[in-house]
C-alpha cells in the first residue's frame, strides 16, 4: 500500500475485527485525508469528483459516514493511488469499516452523534468521566435508567424508552469483559445525592454501585460541594484514550439535542488538565466507598 511519510500502516487493520469499524473508519477517513492534502488538492475539488459538497468529504475524513465504493473509488484515482493492489487493500480497508457494529440493532432510536459515541467507546482503553447532573450511563442501574432518560425524552412513547434503557444496558457489557477498558469517573456530590426516582431507586443505585467499585477496572471519585467552581467544569466531559497509535484521543461533549467531538492536541491537554484537576480536587477513590455507605445510611 502506499505509504506517506508519518501514516498508518493500514495493513495491520485488514481482517481486525478487534479494531472495530469505528477505528477503521476513522484510520480509513485520516488516510484519506492524507492524500488529498499531498495530491493539493482541495476538499470543494474532492467533494465534486465524488458529487458531492467539501462537507460530505470531511464526513468521510472524520470517519463520521461510511464509505461508498463509487466514492472511494473516486477518490483514490484522484489522489493518485493507482495500483491495483493498493486500491484493493482501500476497498477491503473500506468494507471493513462499513460492518454494523452490535449497537446498529437499535438504529430506530440511536441518534447518529451519539452512534459515534458508543463505538468509540467500545474500542477506548481508557474512558475518564465528568459528570454534574446524573450517573454516567455506563455505571447506571437500569430503573436509574429509565428516570433520567424519561427526563431527556419527556414526549417519548414508552417503547423507545425502553429501546434507549436496553441499548444503555448493552452498552455496560464492556465493563467486565477480557481487556475492559479503564473507566475512571467524576461525578459531583449532587449526582448522589439526587433522588432520582426515589428512594427505593437510588438506594438499588447505590449498591449498584459499591458492586461496580469492586471492579478492578473501575474508579469511582465525588467532587464535593466545597470544590465548587474552584476545578468543576461546569459541564460533562468524557476523554477517550485509544490503545491504537494511529488514533488520537477524543474529547466528547455531550449536549441537549447532539455532541462535539474535540482531538486536536490543544483541546485535549486542555480537557485533560481539567480532569486532572477534578481528580485531585475531589474525594481520593478509598473514600467513595464509605460516602456511599453513609448515603445507604440516610436513606434507611
Amino acid at each position: 500500500m502506499r505509504q506517506l511519510d508519518g501514516e498508518p500502516h493500514l495493513e495491520r487493520y485488514l481482517e481486525r475485527p478487534d479494531a472495530g469499524p469505528t477505528v477503521v473508519r476513522i484510520v480509513l477517513g485520516a488516510q484519506l485525508r492524507r492524500l488529498r492534502k499531498a495530491s493539493g488538492i482541495s476538499r470543494e475539488a474532492a467533494g465534486r469528483a465524488i458529487r458531492g459538497s467539501h462537507a460530505k468529504i470531511s464526513r468521510l475524513e472524520l470517519g463520521r459516514v461510511s464509505f461508498k465504493q463509487r466514492d472511494l473509488t473516486d477518490l483514490l484515482t484522484l489522489y493518485g493511488v493507482l495500483d491495483a493492489a493498493d486500491r484493493a487493500e482501500y476497498f477491503a480497508l473500506a468494507r471493513q469499516a462499513n460492518t454494523p457494529g452490535w449497537w446498529h440493532q437499535y438504529n430506530d432510536v440511536l441518534a447518529d452523534w451519539f452512534e459515534l459515541h458508543i463505538g468509540l467507546e467500545e474500542a477506548a482503553s481508557v474512558i475518564r468521566t465528568y459528570e454534574v447532573q446524573f450517573l454516567p450511563g455506563l455505571l447506571q442501574t437500569e430503573h436509574y435508567a429509565h428516570v433520567v432518560t424519561r427526563l431527556g425524552y419527556p414526549d417519548a412513547p414508552l417503547p423507545k424508552i425502553d429501546r434507549l434503557v436496553k441499548l444503555r444496558m448493552e452498552r455496560q457489557r464492556l465493563l467486565t469483559r477480557p481487556g475492559a477498558p479503564k473507566v475512571w469517573a467524576v461525578v459531583d456530590e449532587a449526582v448522589l445525592r439526587r433522588p432520582f426516582g426515589g428512594t427505593a431507586v437510588m438506594r438499588a443505585q447505590l449498591e449498584h454501585l459499591l458492586a461496580i467499585l469492586e471492579l478492578p477496572s473501575v474508579t469511582l471519585q465525588f467532587a464535593p460541594f466545597s470544590v465548587g467552581a474552584n476545578a468543576a467544569a461546569g459541564s460533562p466531559i468524557t476523554i477517550l484514550r485509544f490503545a491504537e497509535p494511529d488514533l488520537p484521543d477524543k474529547v466528547y461533549l455531550e449536549q441537549l439535542t447532539g455532541a462535539v467531538y474535540l482531538d486536536k492536541r490543544e483541546d485535549i491537554d486542555q480537557y485533560t488538565l481539567i480532569m486532572d484537576r477534578l481528580c485531585v480536587e475531589a474525594e481520593p477513590p478509598e473514600q467513595t466507598g464509605p460516602f456511599l455507605r453513609a448515603l445507604l445510611d440516610e436513606l434507611g
